[in-house]
């Protein structure tokens, strides 16, 4: 049975990946796997998934920083393998942006049962989220988050990646704060240090390009000694 749908697996026990990857390829689905959380969600941005599967306790990135980076991004259903049993980990996990909380040691049946049923929804979910790839909003503004190409008054923006980068998560995330560490973490993939400037001077050179005022903001707002969200009004 082919499922022509693809799932990415970030587990550093290479006998339970080896298992698990063995278990939904003969269920027809197409498997990448990663040992690392960085290698993870290097494999995540290069690559289309319906689906992620993630052990919390990983190398270079744990599962918890990894949710929390794929959600800021991408509505993928999130599932969490893990031998964690506290009840503090499964409700970090699910208040991270999981979908799911399965506890080590699982039956493959139940594992697929649990797949299933989150990719139906997903299908649903994406079948009628399809007019929303592309969002208008006031004073000109239009992001096509599929393509990842923006607009201004119908022509295109030239932004650098960095740039485009920072204006897609505050997008996809409207009204929701971020501060510059989180932001820089996020996007340079580096720990943030005290006196680095370089989201502020990115935020700069966005706003610039999309003719957005610092104090008359209509898209990026500036939430004074936090950080940075979006205020842009969608057009209906």
């Amino acid at each position: 049975m082919k499922n022509n749908e693809s799932i990415l697996l970030v587990e550093d026990d290479q006998e339970i990946a080896r298992i698990i990857c063995d278990h939904l390829r003969k269920s027809g689905y197409s498997v990448t796997w990663a040992s690392t959380g960085k290698e993870g969600y290097e494999d995540f941005k290069q690559a289309k998934y319906e689906l992620v599967l993630v052990d919390l306790m990983l190398p270079e990135m744990d599962g918890f920083t990894l949710c929390k980076t794929i959600r800021l991004e991408s509505d993928v259903p999130l599932i969490i393998i893990s031998a964690k049993h506290e009840e503090e980990s499964k409700i970090k996990g699910l208040g991270l942006g999981a979908d799911d909380y399965l506890t080590k040691p699982f039956s493959l049946e139940e594992l697929s049962a649990r797949i299933h049923s989150h990719l139906r929804r997903y299908r649903r979910y994406l079948y009628k989220d399809e007019a929303g790839l592309i969002t208008k909003y006031n004073d000109g503004l239009c992001i096509d988050f599929e393509k990842e190409v923006v607009f201004l008054h119908q022509k295109t923006v030239s932004l650098t990646a960095k740039e485009l980068h920072l204006l897609l998560i505050l997008a996809k995330n409207p009204l929701q704060t971020f501060s510059k560490s989180e932001l820089y973490e996020h996007i340079w993939q580096q720990v943030d240090v005290e006196g680095n400037n370089t989201v502020t001077v990115h935020i700069k050179s966005l706003r610039t390009k999309i003719n957005d005022g610092m104090r008359t903001a209509k898209y990026i707002q500036t939430v004074w000694g936090v950080g940075y969200r979006f205020i842009g009004e969608a057009l209906t």
